[in-house]
């Protein structure tokens, strides 16, 4: 009798416990009978029927076993062939690592694969195809061909249209459905499909397609870091800092890493960080703490006030440019941050970018606000209402009552009927700010305002 009908006779089966890896095998080439008995107690348990060369696979691994294993044949030692399919699933799984730059994303990616519970469905020619657990007819469709999943636009599972999103069930009959008139795949399907396979050619594919438009944005990210650290293009993008970068994150030429950092694969901060530190390299800094210093040590004298109201510790003459990125005010805690060519960049203390600024010590320098000055400020503050008639009108009439100039405003609603609307305003200092934003927040409807 054969073992799985000895099990059978002794122990009664839990009917849905049975699987056959044997006539289906996994990707990973793992064969093997399972079936669940109920105990004399009741207490269920699992077992496993297969051959020693199904074992040594489960045990060993399927390069193991093919790959090494040696078979004795009339006392000679005779190496066994590895036949041609036998290791499709890892050439395939090393496919899958080429097109990925994030190790992290290879490794949950081959564990999706090793891990996941399988469904069994059919081509309409009878063709089995084994995919994980909740996938879709997107899935079915780029485990045949990337082009049929790029076509796709519909599906059939068991003759009956049906969603492409739909999850499939084991022994589903599934019919896709194309037309050489379709744009390709949406975006969207990357959060239905469950095989890595057909992730990574839905990626691939709006890599390619959208190479132009990713370079584009890529440079807009790289041009807005570089604006954010003070340091010119010309200055920093030169051969002797590009090519280090490329170097690093195994890019071809620039359009690769501008296509990259479009894409989303990389960030521009990384790109130019690293540039940062071959620029630093061939530029060491002057001293700046000692020149300061020697300049404060000269005779006091009344000092002298930049365009902006600010003045910097022992030195005239400055360029001072109040920076973008947070907007001080006269009463703000200030600091000041010596720029390359720029002169002396003014943030708020409180500004998100002090953080990166403080790692250079001997950049940082002190300012402060020179209190006769009368300067106008420009600020933007922003503001949050529940949508109603007249809601702009009276927040404006409410502004024309304090010191403020409007300068500017727009306005946009939500589909929750959210207004938010941005002024823009010419002020004195921060005191006046905190009495028009005061002011606009007693306006009916208005919940929020900040700066």
């Amino acid at each position: 009798m054969q073992p799985f009908g000895v099990v059978h006779e002794l122990y009664s089966p839990m009917p849905g416990r049975f699987k056959d890896y044997i006539a289906v095998p996994k990707p990973n080439m793992y064969q093997s009978i399972h079936t669940t008995l109920l105990g004399e107690k009741g207490t269920p348990f699992e077992v496993q029927i297969r051959t020693w060369d199904m074992h040594r696979i489960a045990e060993y691994g399927i390069a193991a076993h093919w790959a090494y294993k040696e078979a004795s044949y009339f006392g000679r030692k005779q190496a066994v062939k590895v036949e041609e399919d036998k290791l499709a699933w890892l050439r395939e799984t090393l496919e899958w690592q080429k097109d990925m730059q994030d190790p992290q994303e290879f490794l949950d990616t081959l564990k999706t694969e090793l891990f996941e519970d399988e469904v069994y469905v059919f081509t309409p020619k009878g063709l089995i195809k084994v995919l994980p657990r909740e996938a879709t007819p997107i899935d079915f469709a780029y485990s045949i061909h990337a082009e049929i999943g790029h076509h796709m636009t519909g599906c059939k599972i068991n003759s009956k249209m049906m969603p492409i999103i739909t999850p499939l069930k084991n022994g589903d009959i599934v019919e896709i459905i194309t037309s050489d008139n379709s744009k390709g795949p949406s975006r969207d399907w990357l959060k239905f499909v469950k095989s890595s396979s057909a992730k990574n050619k839905i990626k691939s594919w709006f890599k390619k397609e959208q190479r132009a438009e990713n370079i584009e944005k890529g440079k807009e990210l790289i041009e807005k870091e570089i604006k954010r650290i003070g340091v010119s293009y010309s200055e920093l993008f030169k051969n002797q800092y590009i090519e280090p970068m490329l170097e690093r994150y195994k890019y071809k030429n620039l359009e690769e890493m501008y296509a990259a950092v479009g894409f989303g694969a990389n960030s521009a901060v990384k790109i130019i960080a690293k540039m940062l530190q071959e620029y630093r390299k061939e530029h060491e800094e002057e001293n700046i703490e000692e020149k300061i210093e020697q300049l404060s040590k000269q005779k006091e004298r009344k000092p002298k006030v930049s365009n902006s109201g600010i003045v910097v510790k022992g030195i005239d003459n400055c360029l001072v440019k109040l920076s973008k990125c947070c907007n001080p005010l006269p009463g703000d805690e200030i600091i000041g941050y010596i720029t390359k060519g720029r002169g002396v960049s003014v943030h708020r203390k409180d500004c998100v970018n002090v953080k990166d600024l403080i790692s250079e010590e001997n950049r940082i320098i002190d300012v402060k606000w020179y209190e006769e000055a009368k300067e106008a400020y420009n600020v933007n503050i922003e503001v949050l209402a529940n949508d109603r008639n007249g809601l702009l009108v009276d927040i404006l009439t409410v502004l024309k009552e304090t010191k403020a100039k409007l300068l500017g405003v727009s306005t946009k609603t939500t589909k929750e009927r959210i207004a938010i609307i941005d002024l823009n305003i010419e002020i004195e200092n921060i005191e006046e700010l905190k009495k028009t934003i005061k002011a606009i927040r007693k306006v009916d409807s208005v919940y929020e305002v900040k700066r």
